[in-house]
């Protein structure tokens, strides 16, 4: 297992986006970019993937540390944390009803579409003889 496969899942566990592992980083002071980050999530074969280092891995493990429990002075529930990334996550609409769906027979009009004047050449025809001199 690569430390991009372990930066992906743990991306996924805890439901983090990029933004947010870029401010998990900047906690421990390591600077990253997102285009940097998205190049370690991409597949192997990806002509722009990128392996993470032990450094940023290092670095983010760290900061997520931090970024969960707090610090000494300032102590955080990681529970509490947890919770709000997933109130932070949009909800997917999913609406149950026990109505059984009945198709609508609404029919839209057609477009009018009026029929336009005929278009008059901007540039009259005009024969090219192609540099060929020709007498008749």
């Amino acid at each position: 297992m690569t430390n991009n496969d372990i930066f992906k899942k743990l991306r996924v566990a805890l439901m983090l986006r990029d933004d947010q592992i870029v401010e998990i980083l900047e906690l421990v002071d390591f600077r990253i970019s997102k285009s940097e980050l998205g190049a370690f999530f991409r597949d192997s074969k990806h002509p722009n993937y990128v392996e993470c280092g032990d450094q940023v891995l290092r670095n983010f493990l760290n900061g997520l540390v931090i970024h969960l429990r707090g610090t000494k002075e300032n102590p955080k529930n990681p529970k509490d944390v947890l919770a709000k990334h997933k109130t932070e996550i949009p909800a997917k609409k999913t609406t149950v009803s026990n109505e059984p769906k009945v198709a609508k027979t609404t029919f839209k009009k057609k477009p009018n579409f009026k029929k336009a004047a005929p278009k008059t050449p901007v540039v009259e025809k005009v024969k090219f003889n192609n540099g060929k001199n020709k007498k008749s």
